[in-house]
């Protein structure tokens, strides 16, 4: 039990801790953090991030989060930068250098020739009085009192403090762009978060599935139609506009009321629809097609196009194949 409260209080001082340090990055970004997103913003170029090491990963992520958010960026490890890899930097592109220290070796060789390129240089690190942080054009302070590592020598306060600046950053890339919910989608196309912003009904709809019968029609060919098409249910036209709509719930209340199995032949879909079908339009977004399904407590939808005719069934089996529920 010892062991388990030592693990537990562990990982809680590792929690207080990075969340200490993030709380104190609130107090330490400065107008150089706004003189540098400007840039950006104003350059029309890239963003190359290099680092090392563990500063090396979290540049990774930050360059995902901008490409991801509207802002052009590549990675470059400082190590492979000096052979051949400095090739990669366009005159209009602002270069993000990430170091804890701001004095390791590969920095101090790479920060010169980035210099000597002529490309404005950011400095992120956690120390800015370092060699890297006096060769920036503009310096983010990333300055931690402690790593949560026991030793104090493993990057974990650290590396939190830069991936958390690194993330404002972005986001503030974002909001200079105006990025909004349309361009993301436009950039996650192949994701659930992306669906829910650009999937729209029509792309649902199975053009060679669409369960229909007329008023007279008998109700023997409407079970088979509803059976045929496997979607629990099927629209009624009156000579081809929309009137009703019968689903197999229908149909088993209408059998549980007629014990004699003959009278049922003598009925039609006129005589068992509902008349006042619940629809959505073909071109709505899937989400509201989601949302119109959950407020009324249904499975399937009737589709119709901006002259309401009949376009389809959207099914809520439609939607959690998407991921949109």
């Amino acid at each position: 039990m010892d062991n388990l409260n030592n693990i537990l209080e562990q990982a809680r001082e590792t929690i207080r801790l990075e969340a200490a340090a993030v709380s104190q990055l609130e107090h330490q970004i400065d107008s150089a953090f706004a003189k540098a997103a400007t840039h950006i913003h104003q350059s029309g170029g890239r963003v190359v991030i290099t680092g090392i090491g563990k500063s090396a990963i979290i540049a990774q992520k930050i360059v995902a989060t901008m490409n991801s958010t509207g802002t052009p960026a590549i990675f470059m490890h400082a190590a492979d930068a000096i052979h051949g890899d400095l090739g990669n930097i366009q005159q209009s592109d602002t270069v993000i250098c990430i170091s804890k220290s701001g004095n390791t070796p590969e920095i101090k060789v790479l920060v010169p020739l980035i210099k000597d390129f002529g490309n404005t240089l950011i400095g992120l690190t956690g120390n800015p009085d370092s060699f890297l942080g006096q060769q920036s054009d503009y310096v983010l302070n990333a300055h931690i009192e402690k790593e949560a590592c026991p030793n104090n020598l493993a990057p974990t306060t650290s590396t939190t403090a830069q991936l958390v600046i690194g993330d404002a950053l972005a986001v503030a890339l974002l909001d200079l762009k105006g990025f909004t919910s349309n361009d993301f989608a436009r950039y996650h196309p192949g994701g659930a978060l992306g669906k829910k912003l650009y999937l729209r009904v029509k792309d649902l709809v199975d053009a060679e599935n669409i369960p229909a019968v007329e008023v007279d029609t008998p109700i023997r060919a409407v079970l088979l139609e509803i059976s045929k098409k496997m979607l629990g249910v099927t629209a009624v036209l009156d000579g081809g506009q929309l009137v009703g709509v019968i689903t197999d719930g229908d149909l088993r209340r209408m059998m549980s009321k007629h014990e004699d199995m003959g009278a049922l032949n003598n009925l039609t879909a006129a005589d068992i629809m509902s008349k006042s079908p619940k629809t959505i339009a073909y071109n709505a977004m899937a989400v509201d097609a989601k949302q119109r399904l959950e407020e009324s407590g249904i499975t399937q939808l009737l589709v119709t196009d901006k002259n309401d005719v009949y376009m389809g069934v959207v099914h809520l089996h439609d939607l959690i194949r998407e991921g949109i529920v």
